[in-house]
């Protein structure tokens, strides 16, 4: 599922364009699913949390817990 890196600012940043398939929810909570599996963290937690609100909401869980390994492109 995580498709393109690139290099910003000395770090590898995943880029993701909301505009496109890749940024709907579902996309999105696999892109989180992925990098909770490369991170060594618990997804449960965090897909609840992305599941709880709006659009909106899940993209702040997004930036909250990966904004270091992502760019998101509106």
């Amino acid at each position: 599922m995580i498709k393109s890196i690139k290099e910003k600012n000395s770090k590898s940043l995943i880029e993701i364009d909301l505009t496109g398939p890749d940024g709907n929810a579902f996309a999105l909570m696999g892109y989180a699913s992925d990098l909770c599996k490369r991170l060594g963290m618990n997804k449960t937690p965090i897909l609840n949390d992305m599941m709880s609100g709006d659009y909106e909401h899940l993209l702040s869980v997004m930036e909250k817990h990966f904004g270091n390994y992502i760019i998101m492109y509106r």
